[in-house]
């Protein structure tokens, strides 16, 4: 609440100006500004791996849900990096997305080229694989390729196709009643139509809690990772609207407006949370 307050001032920690309250005026400036907009879609953008990092949890977690020797090993080894303190983390991707030296590259390097092409810059191109212009909210053909925002977006799918949606899975599977296995195996259904039928239908209360937590995760995240890979470069590509909170808040000194950015960030999660809870929840029940 403090900070809604503060939101309706124009509070600098520069006292360039005398303290006041200027009511909306720091959201009427929000919604025209450019940066705003460009970051929004920043946070939009590393968004578009979630879909393959789920699917990727819950293919996981099937297979190591299968009665395997060492099963346990393996559930320990794909959930260690989670354990990682994630700025060591970060350092270590920055250091395999290297452009000269950095392991990626030498092993695509050759395939690259192979192709008549280069090998990206990841963390130092504003390239990406929508084409979106660095600093203006177009499409243009140049900048069509691999660069920071992509080089994140793999970097989060590794990240969390081991992690805690993986163990959610887990748990999820080993409450399916065996007796559903037995009767769809009596019935003939082969590996598909059981987890058609049986499988993702009984993991859909696990599906939703995922998605929804996903989706604050990702319009919440992105500070971490553009405060240690990038600085939220190259050209702002990376940054997000938790970034863009931050560096208006403490590096630009700008408390009133930054609240206000905080805020509108604070009413697009509960929307999208209301709205996941609306349509989700019923395709929930209907499964």
């Amino acid at each position: 609440m403090f900070s809604l307050v503060v939101s309706a001032t124009n509070w600098s920690l520069t006292r360039e100006e005398p303290f006041r309250f200027v009511g909306l005026a720091n959201f009427a400036q929000l919604f025209g500004d450019k940066e705003f907009w460009q970051y929004f879609i920043n946070t939009g953008y590393l968004m578009l791996g979630m879909p393959i990092a789920i699917a990727g949890s819950l293919c996981l977690a099937l297979l190591l849900s299968q009665k395997l020797r060492g099963v346990v090993i393996y559930r320990t080894m794909f959930y260690l990096p989670s354990f990682t303190s994630g700025v060591a983390l970060l350092i270590l991707w920055k250091a395999l997305y290297n452009p000269q030296f950095g392991p990626i590259n030498a092993a695509l390097g050759p395939i690259f080229q192979w192709f008549g092409g280069q090998a990206p810059e990841w963390l130092l191109s504003t390239k990406n694989l929508l084409g979106l212009h660095a600093e203006d909210i177009r499409l243009v053909w140049a900048q069509f390729g691999l660069g920071a925002r992509d080089a994140m977006i793999f970097m989060g799918i590794w990240i969390s196709i081991g992690g805690s949606n993986m163990l959610l899975y887990l748990a999820g599977l080993s409450n399916i009643p065996q007796e559903l296995f037995e009767a769809a195996q009596i019935d003939g259904a082969g590996p598909w139509a059981t987890f058609r039928h049986v499988t993702w239908p009984q993991l859909a209360p696990t599906t939703f809690f995922i998605l929804v937590m996903s989706f604050i995760g990702g319009l919440q995240g992105g500070f971490e990772s553009a405060r240690v890979l990038t600085a939220g470069g190259p050209a702002g590509t990376t940054t997000t609207l938790a970034y863009y909170i931050y560096t208006k808040a403490f590096e630009e000194f700008q408390i009133g407006y930054a609240s206000a950015v905080s805020w509108v960030l604070f009413i697009i999660i509960a929307v999208v949370t209301l709205l996941n809870w609306k349509f989700g929840s019923r395709e929930t029940n209907d499964a």
